[in-house]
């Protein structure tokens, strides 16, 4: 039988036509944008390699994946990390794209702890026969690991953990043992069903002599155990492990507890590049910087800040397309009676709300690259024995990773209520986008706890810059000493914020010291307890972290010609004035008491800043064009690149949603549910309760 609606088209103007109107109109270059942006590790080329791989791939479409269950949503999971890493192997995949099949395919693989934290824990804590032991089993993956470190009772607190690895000198064992119920290992992902080993922290006791029952705890230290039958894959004895079961998000991850019931492991399963113990003397020798024994969560942090622009970068590009496409009501000073409906885009209430966001993007792309150069040139010292860029590296990654987590986070929300009723269905592309990312501001470090680290070390090298004993020791140092000799001197003059964008630079600066000297004076010399300092130490943190991703976009637009051309430049400029200038007014009040703009400039933000929108605005769909986001990989009917918004939404409901494939009795005097199979499905329902 002929479906009438077949025929039907959306009103015109229709969405391609309103979006070629809105490219036609913007001179931003997308190609050299996005060659820009992604020129690193052939970006472009390699997702347009791998995407025509997994398109072609029935495994990996998503059009009724929303209505899996959630065993199910594990089972698919696991099917598409098999067959990615058989892809890997059939078309001789490198790292780089399996990270971006992973990304593609953007459904949270079972395996991702298996590549990042553990794989990261044995390279850079294991000693060279760990690592020459592990590394190729774990790059076959014969064995498949997790890293259990977070407790049911400890997650942030690390030293609170309770899993304890007791030395015990007669058998040359370390016995692991979860002394309580709180002790249990828990949120650790692809430990529920599919790991067969894992990173234990435990706490490590040690005998003070081998005839000793003394025992001396030496803080958490990382374990490789194996915690699975290698063929039948059951728990080994002693070892209680299993899912948690649901979550915000994360369906196919299998997020996992497990209890010790003294279980020994051999002496090669503490990871010893950095401590160790002598199996005979039971001496322990401990890590020259006990802070290494963190890399592998800095190394996560760091990854997580570059991953934030991509996040907000897809919530964004759904938004400015389907607010371009979406009209509604005239202009009220229109005097034309048959005047068009406005783009939602075009009303300043919107604006507000997506094109700082536009701008946000951006700023976490250069600070994403700037953090990972940092790590890797940090990693780089440590390997040669420096360890002096590492409080650096630690403080920046943990103040970061709270403010960029955030803003990512927030984004995702803030987009979805512009997108008005479409943006609560499953056609707007943001739910399951938005459910997997609301674990980012929790895990790795919660965002409120974290930036205690960063305000720490503020605050330290504030009181050295104080002190002002020889040379400084880093460039923060270095930092607080100029601001203080300015402050000395008369504390200079407001900047001229709307004359140069280097004072813009200057002003987040002088902020960010302003702010960690008053946390200075209220610990260091008015002794104010730490705990009462909370909520001001995260202002320490998320100013001197904002004033970073200002920096770091500035730097980014002082490229020479050859390497930013000036139609992009242009284009950027503005971008950078943007999200300085949305910050600043949001953090207003500290800035003139920091004297670093004046409340004179401070009246005149919202105006400048509507009018730098306004500037904007023609180019909105251009500038997020050149993100490159495949719709593959947007799953969005909204934000779709041709505008084919109202096509693909009815095509959703009405053809591919399986709840409208199913007759059902309504009426209440039956317990029947599906028309004609009387209660055999009420009673498969019941089953699972």
């Amino acid at each position: 039988m002929p479906d009438f609606t077949d025929s039907l088209k959306p009103a015109a103007p229709d969405g391609p036509a309103i979006l070629a109107k809105e490219r036609h109109q913007s001179n931003v270059p997308v190609n050299q944008l996005a060659e820009y942006l992604f020129s690193g590790h052939d970006f472009l080329k390699r997702q347009q390699r791998i995407l025509r791989v997994l398109a072609n791939d029935k495994l990996f479409e998503k059009k009724k994946q929303q209505n899996l269950s959630r065993p199910e949503r594990y089972q698919l999971g696991l099917a598409r990390a098999k067959q990615l890493r058989r892809f890997a192997d059939q078309y001789q995949w490198d790292g780089e794209d399996l990270n971006m099949a992973q990304y593609l395919c953007d459904d949270v693989s079972p395996y991702m702890v298996h590549y990042s934290m553990f794989i990261t824990t044995i390279r850079e804590q294991g000693d060279e026969n760990q690592r020459s032991y592990w590394l190729p089993k774990i790059e076959a993956m014969e064995v498949i690991g997790c890293y259990a470190q977070t407790e049911l009772g400890h997650g942030s607190n690390v030293r609170g953990i309770e899993c304890e690895a007791r030395w015990c000198p007669q058998q040359k064992e370390f016995v692991l043992h979860s002394p309580t119920l709180t002790a249990s290992k828990w949120w650790n992902g692809t430990m529920g069903r599919t790991a067969n080993y894992a990173i234990v922290v435990a706490h490590l006791l040690v005998p003070k002599s081998p005839d000793s029952s003394d025992y001396a705890d030496h803080g958490p230290h990382p374990f490789v155990v194996q915690i699975r039958d290698m063929k039948t894959h059951k728990p080994l004895p002693g070892i209680a492990v299993g899912d948690i079961g649901p979550k915000y998000g994360y369906a196919p991850m299998d997020n996992g507890y497990m209890l010790f019931d003294h279980v020994r492991v051999p002496h090669s399963a503490m990871l010893s590049r950095y401590s160790w113990v002598d199996p005979n003397t039971c001496t322990y020798s401990k890590p020259a910087n006990p802070a290494v024994v963190y890399g592998s969560l800095t190394a996560v942090r760091a990854s997580i800040i570059m991953h934030a622009r991509l996040i907000m970068a897809r919530a964004v590009t759904v938004a400015v397309r389907y607010t371009c496409v979406r009209r509604q009501f005239q202009d009220r000073d229109s005097k034309d009676q048959d005047a068009p409906e406005l783009s939602v885009l075009d009303y300043p209430t919107v604006q507000i709300r997506i094109l700082p966001l536009l701008a946000t993007m951006f700023a976490l792309h250069y600070t994403g690259a700037a953090m990972q150069s940092l790590y890797e040139s940090t990693r780089a010292k440590i390997d040669q024995g420096d360890f002096s860029k590492l409080a650096v590296l630690h403080a920046q990654s943990s103040g970061l990773k709270s403010l960029c987590t955030e803003l990512a986070a927030n984004s995702i929300e803030t987009c979805r209520r512009a997108l008005g009723g479409h943006g609560f269905g499953g056609g707007s592309g943001l739910i399951q986008l938005n459910n997997d990312y609301l674990s980012k501001p929790t895990v790795e470090g919660d965002n409120w706890m974290i930036t205690q680290q960063t305000a720490s070390y503020l605050i330290k090298r504030m009181a050295a810059a104080v002190a002002a004993k020889g040379e400084s020791q880093d460039e923060v140092e270095a930092a607080c000493r100029e601001w203080l000799r300015t402050r000395r001197s008369g504390g200079g003059s407001p900047l001229r914020i709307f004359d140069d964008n280097k004072q813009i630079v200057e002003a987040f600066s002088r902020r960010s010291r302003y702010v960690t000297h008053q946390a200075y004076i209220q610990r260091e010399v008015k002794k104010r307890s730490w705990n009462s300092m909370l909520i001001q130490l995260r202002k320490v943190s998320h100013a001197e972290s904002q004033s970073i991703l200002v920096s770091n976009f500035y730097d980014a637009l002082q490229q020479s010609d050859a390497e930013l051309q000036p139609g992009v430049r242009i284009h950027l400029q503005k971008l950078f004035k943007l999200f300085a200038l949305y910050t600043m007014e949001q953090e207003a009040r500290d800035f003139p008491k920091a004297l670093a703009v004046s409340d004179e400039d401070l009246d005149l933000l919202p105006e400048t800043i509507q009018t730098l929108m306004a500037d904007i605005r023609p180019h909105a769909v251009r500038l997020v064009d050149a993100w490159s986001i495949p719709d593959y990989l947007l799953d969005s009917a909204l934000g779709r690149y041709d505008g084919k918004v109202y096509e693909d939404l009815f095509n959703r409901a009405h053809r591919l949603n399986p709840l409208n494939d199913i007759t059902f009795n309504p009426y209440y005097q039956s317990e029947e549910i599906v028309m004609g199979q009387g209660n055999d499905e009420l009673k498969k329902i019941m089953a699972k309760l």
